[in-house]
């Protein structure tokens, strides 16, 4: 591991200037359609183990990549080698009375690894997004998907190479040890600038009690869309059932709804029996069961703090809006969290005053990735306080330094 830490600091030496990074990446997204038989062929073999180990469905459905998945892989690289380099850039710059010249400049984060859990193409995403933005990675995905990712880390290696590019800018730790990933957290700090965690909730808080470096993720993603008393049926029909039940298992599914309590007696039974006719649990409470004629669990204080990555969602009533934004500040996990509503001051008081690192209006909770953000890919979502928070791409790893000019200024 130390010598992968070393190639990792030696890579990073070599400065690519971006002519060279997108024909990297235009190659990449080439050779993958080339070994797009063998690709398959690995992940058949990742999907094998998987049942075999009693994986459940919905994370072999994050683990399976089949011709439509591999060709979005292939043109997300694409937009990413479209996308301005984020390196070098002159974010601001001003002239102090003293004389100075001041240019706030772009640069890289540094070595970045990355730990992550079922999902193959945060091996393509991830590698790409990294190369770009100048940071060499490392890479240790999980034991379920280690054919899948080592073939697309291969096939990336292949085409630094072509480029006379230090292939150890991308590094694919390949083996099923789980004590690699303690060694990455304590013990390589003199390489690893930064942490990533992609993976579920035991992944992401063994990373945070074992990191001695700077980490960027999040522990859970609890979403919540809150369908306000000005809310348009039709619109709040569509988006819940969206935000809830497009793909159950991504961090930005809404997993609680909100309802002001002016509305429930028209508004739960066309909303919720849609969730429930496609097999979709509903927990919720005592003012909630008067209404709903459909099938209701109770809920206990732990749904709220649920995150069920199913077919299953929790509902509370609330009487206005500050009961939804303090329900959301105190069970939320600062993700992503929406409100349904046509009074657009109401919208404001919500975008403002939720701590979410993604607030949304009238939008499906869905559209918190870096794809959608027009980033053409992400590593992951932050919800630190501190930046980077949100999607994290291409222009969320780079940090800054300040050049400074002056014409032999001394200070008195």
């Amino acid at each position: 591991m130390n010598l992968v830490g070393r190639k990792a600091r030696k890579a990073f030496e070599q400065k690519v200037d971006t002519a060279i990074k997108n024909k990297v990446l235009n190659k990449y997204a080439e050779l993958l359609a080339d070994e797009e038989k063998l690709i398959l062929e690995q992940n058949f073999k990742d999907i094998n183990y998987a049942r075999k180990i009693g994986i459940k469905n919905n994370l072999i459905s994050r683990l399976l990549i089949n011709e439509t998945k591999l060709k979005d892989i292939q043109n997300s690289i694409i937009k990413i080698a479209k996308l301005k380099d984020p390196v070098g850039n002159t974010l601001e710059k001003w002239k102090r009375p003293n004389g100075l010249n001041i240019f706030r400049i772009s640069i890289p984060l540094g070595v970045i690894g990355v730990i992550y859990e079922s999902r193959p193409n945060v091996t393509s995403d991830v590698a790409s997004l990294c190369f770009k933005s100048g940071n060499p990675v490392i890479l240790k995905g999980g034991s379920e998907a280690i054919n899948t990712n080592r073939i697309l880390a291969k096939i990336f290696r292949k085409a630094l190479r072509f480029n006379k590019v230090d292939e150890n800018f991308v590094q694919f730790i390949d083996t099923k040890q789980r004590k690699v990933v303690d060694i990455m957290l304590s013990c390589m700090k003199e390489y690893i600038d930064v942490i990533i965690p992609r993976g579920g909730k035991n992944l992401v808080k063994r990373v945070q009690d074992l990191s001695s470096v700077p980490i960027i993720g999040h522990l859970e993603g609890l979403c919540h869309t809150y369908v306000d008393r000005d809310a348009n049926l039709r619109m709040a029909k569509k988006i819940v059932y969206n935000a809830k039940l497009r793909n159950t298992s991504i961090c930005g599914a809404t997993e609680t709804i909100l309802m002001h309590k002016k509305i429930v007696k028209d508004f739960c039974n066309p909303i919720l029996s849609e969730l429930e006719n496609k097999s979709c649990k509903i927990y919720g409470d005592k003012f909630l069961k008067k209404y709903y004629n459909g099938k209701i669990f109770p809920a206990k204080e732990k749904n709220w703090s649920t995150e069920y990555l199913a077919r299953a969602v929790s509902v509370k009533t609330v009487k206005n809006l500050k009961e939804a934004i303090r329900h959301i500040n105190n069970y939320g996990t600062m993700h992503t969290d929406a409100i349904i509503t046509d009074n657009k001051k109401t919208a404001k008081s919500f975008l403002r005053n939720v701590k979410s690192s993604i607030a949304m209006h009238n939008t499906s909770t869905q559209f918190a990735d870096g794809g959608e953000f027009g980033f053409g890919g992400e590593v992951g979502v932050s919800t630190n306080t501190l930046p980077p928070r949100g999607p994290v791409g291409l222009n969320q790893l780079v940090s800054y330094k300040y050049e400074i000019t002056s014409r032999g200024k001394i200070r008195k």
